[in-house]
């Protein structure tokens, strides 16, 4: 599961979204969490920042309180979930950030981590979007989930489900239109353990409100 995020347009990058976001966002996000509105690039506006809710709300949804919003969305079984099956074909994003923060149970208790690229670049999670229509006030609500793989060796001690991170070249591929669904699939996979490292951070990042820069500092 990946619960927590952060994002720091500052960061550096070398992909197409790191460019963007260095341009059309100024101000960091420490501790990204569920319902606030972030970053994301869609494949139908490709050069486009644009801000969604973080947990999918379906189209076909009869309010906004009938299904809980899915801030994950299991890679193994994206094409048999109705929340799904036909957004991996027709609207998927992807959301930059430059960490994540996941939480190891030890005896004193759960301790947050963030884990990240060794270089500190800034990358893109593979992602899915919906838009729902309010019918009482005609308003649309623009929403995402992240999607989730199977945990790589640096994750696995801390838990078991890693978000789908997308190198720069693969980013180009997810938002590609004419792309082959079974070729979209073979992008979700672990990212590898070897360019990725993990430390201790303050409990901070437990609480949303703190959206601060300490929340990232090593303890």
């Amino acid at each position: 599961m990946c619960g927590r995020y952060s994002v720091i347009p500052k960061a550096k990058g070398k992909s197409h979204v790191a460019d963007l976001l260095g341009k059309h966002m100024s101000e960091a996000t420490y501790n990204a969490a569920p319902s606030q509105s972030l970053p994301v690039v869609t494949n139908k506006q490709p050069d486009t920042i644009q801000f969604f809710s973080w947990g999918l709300q379906p189209f076909w949804a009869k309010d906004v309180k009938s299904i809980k919003r899915s801030i994950n969305a299991r890679s193994e079984t994206l094409s048999e979930k109705p929340s799904f099956r036909n957004l991996i074909k027709t609207k998927r994003c992807l959301v930059p950030a430059d960490g994540f923060y996941e939480w190891m149970a030890t005896p004193q208790g759960k301790v947050p981590h963030r884990i990240l690229l060794k270089s500190g670049e800034l990358f893109s999670f593979a992602g899915l979007w919906d838009e729902w229509l309010d019918k009482g006030t005609g308003e649309i609500l623009y929403t995402y989930t992240i999607i989730t793989t199977e945990a790589n060796d640096i994750v696995k001690p801390i838990h078991d489900r890693m978000p789908v991170i997308l190198s720069a070249e693969a980013e180009e591929l997810w938002l590609d239109e004419n792309e082959k669904q079974e070729d979209l699939l073979s992008l979700l996979k672990p990212y590898p353990s070897a360019e990725m490292t993990v430390y201790p951070v303050s409990p901070l990042v437990n609480s949303p409100l703190n959206n601060v820069p300490e929340v990232i500092n090593s303890l």
